[in-house]
């Protein structure tokens, strides 16, 4: 799969910038990282896809980025960040093209990354009809133990409010954790980048990982239909300091095994089974 490094190596760019002026690769408050994470993991579910890509040849699915699903028992709403869906009504005019994103949201692809996206047909931007399949993309970056009972409802509500709108869709979670020792975090450095060192952040890694790991892995999964849970989940383990250096992927423990049920390889080839399974006579 390339998405892993293509998120590593997207997210060592950084990109954001705070309103002292600085530039950061990690922000708690941007969602630069759940919209690079989900265009990777819809790039890898095309190149696993043929039903997929059939479909958007003719012109029969889109996309919807930051989608809001409603429960429809709860009426309780959630932003998902992307969608694929049939178009619905008021698709006239012209539409964005998934290829537009890489640009839009610095996405950094290889020579032959990119030679291989070009020759996946295009994907467009529609008003969203019936959803397929819904991408809901969390990380974890400082502070583990802390976040983790809003990182567990946060899953929680994402993956209600897409079956609860559709029982149908295939909802997908992703999350990212950081197993960095050390972290430069914006909240903890509000102010202009200077001659005074920013204030880091010691981690207590392994354990805050592996922990993290651990509640993910409580969070319901489901195998039929009219169950509660995430059809498909993985994780993705990343060392990133948030400093300037380079994010690197890491693929020994305590991240998860290729051939692990959470493993970011099974969540692509479960996503790709099951939508090949649900949506093949569209």
């Amino acid at each position: 799969m390339l998405g892993p490094q293509i998120i590593v190596r997207s997210l060592s760019h950084a990109a954001i910038k705070d309103s002292f002026g600085n530039l950061w690769q990690y922000h708690s408050r941007s969602d630069r990282h759940s919209k690079i994470a989900c265009w990777a993991m819809l790039f890898d579910l095309l190149r696993k896809c043929p039903v997929l890509v059939e479909q958007i040849e003719r012109d029969a699915i889109g996309f919807g980025i930051n989608h809001e699903m409603r429960d429809f028992r709860t009426a309780r709403k959630k932003n998902l960040d992307l969608v694929i869906c049939t178009p619905g009504p008021g698709g006239a005019g012209k539409r964005a093209n998934f290829a537009d994103l890489v640009t839009k949201y610095d996405i950094r692809l290889t020579p032959a990354e990119r030679r291989e996206f070009d020759a996946i047909p295009a994907l467009r931007q529609a008003p969203v009809g019936s959803v397929h399949l819904a991408l809901e993309a969390k990380a974890c970056m400082t502070a583990h133990i802390a976040a983790l009972p809003r990182l567990y409802d946060e899953l929680n509500s994402s993956h209600a409010a897409i079956h609860g709108s559709s029982d149908l869709a295939t909802a997908v979670g992703f999350v990212m954790v950081n197993v960095a020792d050390t972290f430069v975090s914006p909240d903890r450095n509000r102010r202009k980048r200077g001659r005074k060192a920013f204030e880091v952040t010691t981690l207590t890694q392994p354990h805050d990982t592996e922990r993290t790991i651990e509640k993910v892995k409580e969070v319901p999964r489901r195998t039929q239909s009219n169950a509660e849970g995430y059809d498909a989940l993985g994780i993705v383990v990343v060392c990133m300091a948030n400093d300037g250096t380079p994010v690197t992927l890491v693929t020994e423990p305590p991240a998860p095994a290729d051939r692990d049920l959470w493993s970011y390889d099974q969540m692509i080839r479960r996503m790709a089974s099951l939508y090949a399974s649900k949506f093949r006579n569209v």
